[in-house]
């Protein structure tokens, strides 16, 4: 499923147009990338958690070369799915 045919469910589950049901999923896509990136967590009860995970420097190797090649530290974002989230997944 892409973003438009996101769009199309919601609203037609939710009884609104597909205007406000895009600007609705803009918003809450928006509110969560910006509270990840500074650092906090979302969490969705039953749904997951948004967060950033800090990943340490490291060395890697060049999968064409093999040579050693340094990669930077960086935040990364992860999403971790909920329990209930995982039990529809899983079909219980």
């Amino acid at each position: 499923m892409n973003k438009e045919e996101l769009v199309q469910e919601v609203a037609k589950k939710s009884k609104v147009t597909q205007k406000e049901a895009a600007e609705i999923i803009n918003a809450f896509m928006d509110t969560v990338q910006k509270t990840v990136a500074k650092g906090k967590k979302v969490t969705l009860v039953g749904f997951g958690t948004f967060e950033a995970r800090k990943r340490a420097a490291r060395t890697g190797r060049n999968p064409q070369t093999g040579n050693a090649i340094d990669i930077p530290a960086k935040t990364a974002p992860v999403f971790s799915a909920g329990k209930k989230f995982k039990d529809v997944v899983n079909g219980k």
